[in-house]
């Protein structure tokens, strides 16, 4: 282990932050109020999308603005090969994640001016960029806070989860309720305050990090230097050139970027996976522990496809086809957003100290990974329960949606903090940001594909839609249960 490392971890002994590192607060706190802004964005950005412009809405039709909704969380998640490669090369980990939550600020304030497309379009460019900086780079910082041996730390990662979902769970009923009762506008706005705030408690608390993610773990050479900014401005041309004659040609559409998205979305990963293979930076360990990440990053490719459709699929469900009076109170749909984070909070704590519980006796990462995508699955085929049984013409009740949440929650606590700290520990440490962006090109593959699978979605086909997702879901859940012992035996000793 170098010296940089062994400086940047807390002491076994601190144990401030419910029985954590007391510098794990800070990072909790931040990705609390990055998550609320984004998720409150979340909650109505669907409704905004497709409502009548009378209203308020843009008016585009619900199949497009479901894929535009999977687009976007596929560009987010995509964007942070970049933000992990920014962060390893150039700015250190704690300077990226404060660039980025000021490009996420800033791309609320641009959806809180009535600008229509082009409003959307900036503020699109602005979150996606900065997502790409932050997320994955205050992840990795809290895999820094532990020893690779350090047995807090999958439990550390689950109550970092916990501020995520605490984030998501308060920002429907604000953001939601404020967009869809007063003017979608405010609800953005509200949206840009929460990560202010973040940001606010951030720069209060860096001091708490000590040397964690201060410097580069790769940084470039003065010669690579200049061929990157020779790199750039080729690339930016390029893209310009490839708009320009786009448009000219009348092919820069919707539909043109949608297709163009699904098809990077899933090429890029393949393609950083092979590059970290290949990379003279990476040793025959590590190479061994990519391999078996493979399998892991598909099967969450598969887990995301589920779960980022609550966004889409599961809000149009929860606007269109549930009875939203309960106890004679009509209730906004964004309010439906918040099942997924109310889940987490009663189960993260549950699974946290489950995994404390057992210790070295806990499954291992392959184990819960595969039982995590045998509940996401099934939390699909749950909702095909209300057209099997009433048909598809009968408002459905709002517990086949909380069940449904519930069910791919438990799936979550299985796949999703342990996919975190199952990433900081088989990373390269050349590529130790990066490998955190890697892993969150998996719910940018799902996003690409949800794209083009969001589309297949109405009533008439609603059946056969959940049914048919969730059973290709749990059978990779099968598959990865049979691959355990190779996993294991290429994860070279890690858990």
């Amino acid at each position: 282990m170098s010296e940089l490392t062994k400086a940047t971890q807390a002491p076994p002994g601190d144990r401030a932050f419910f029985g954590h590192p007391r510098s794990l607060a800070t990072l909790f706190s931040l990705e609390m109020w990055e998550r609320f802004s984004y998720y409150g964005m979340s909650a109505i950005l669907l409704y905004y999308l497709y409502d009548r412009t009378s209203d308020g809405g843009l008016g585009l039709d619900k199949p497009t603005a479901a894929a535009l909704v999977s687009v976007y969380g596929a560009l987010v998640f995509m964007s942070g090969v970049l933000g992990g490669w920014l962060a390893d090369r150039l700015l250190g980990m704690r300077r990226a994640v404060l660039v980025g939550g000021v490009a996420i600020m800033c791309g609320h304030l641009a959806l809180a001016i009535p600008g229509g497309l082009p409003a959307l379009l900036v503020s699109m460019l602005l979150i996606v960029l900065g997502t790409g900086l932050l997320k994955p780079n205050v992840s990795s910082l809290v895999g820094e806070l532990y020893a690779p041996t350090d047995s807090r730390r999958d439990a550390g990662f689950s109550l970092f989860y916990m501020g995520i979902n605490l984030g998501a769970f308060i920002a429907p009923y604000l953001v939601g309720t404020l967009g869809q009762q007063v003017d979608y506008h405010l609800g953005f706005a509200l949206a840009a305050v929460g990560m202010a705030a973040g940001l606010v408690g951030y720069v209060r608390g860096r001091a708490r990090l000590g040397g964690a993610g201060e410097a580069p773990t790769n940084p470039l050479r003065a010669d690579e230097r200049r061929q990157l900014v020779l790199r750039a401005a080729a690339g930016v041309a390029a893209v310009a050139v490839v708009v320009a004659v786009l448009g000219a040609a009348g092919s820069l559409t919707v539909d043109a970027l949608i297709n163009a998205v699904s098809v990077l979305a899933v090429l890029l990963p393949a393609g950083y996976l092979v590059m970290m293979l290949r990379s003279p930076h990476t040793d025959a360990v590590e190479r061994s522990r990519l391999i078996a990440y493979v399998p892991l990053f598909i099967g969450a490719v598969c887990y995301w496809v589920v779960n980022e459709q609550t966004g889409s699929v599961l809000a149009q469900f929860a606007d269109q086809r549930t009875d939203l009076e309960i106890l004679g109170f009509a209730i906004p749909s964004s309010w439906f957003q918040s099942l997924n984070p109310i889940a987490t909070l009663v189960l993260a704590p549950l699974f946290a100290w489950l995994w404390i519980k057992w210790g070295d006796r806990q499954p291992s990462t392959p184990r819960k990974f595969g039982t995590g995508l045998l509940l996401g699955g099934a939390s699909f085929v749950l909702m095909a329960g209300p057209g099997l049984l009433n048909g598809v013409d009968e408002p459905a009740s709002p517990w086949w949606l909380v069940l449904s949440y519930v069910v791919v929650i438990c799936g979550s606590m299985c796949l999703s903090p342990v996919g975190l700290s199952a990433t900081t520990k088989l990373a390269p440490r050349a590529f130790l940001a990066q490998m955190m962006s890697l892993w969150f090109l998996a719910s940018a593959a799902a996003g690409g594909i949800n794209a083009q699978l969001v589309r297949l979605y109405s009533p008439a086909t609603e059946v056969r839609y959940f049914a048919g997702v969730g059973a290709v879901v749990m059978g990779a859940g099968i598959v990865m249960h049979l691959m355990t012992p190779w996993v294991r035996r290429r994860m070279g000793g890690v858990r």
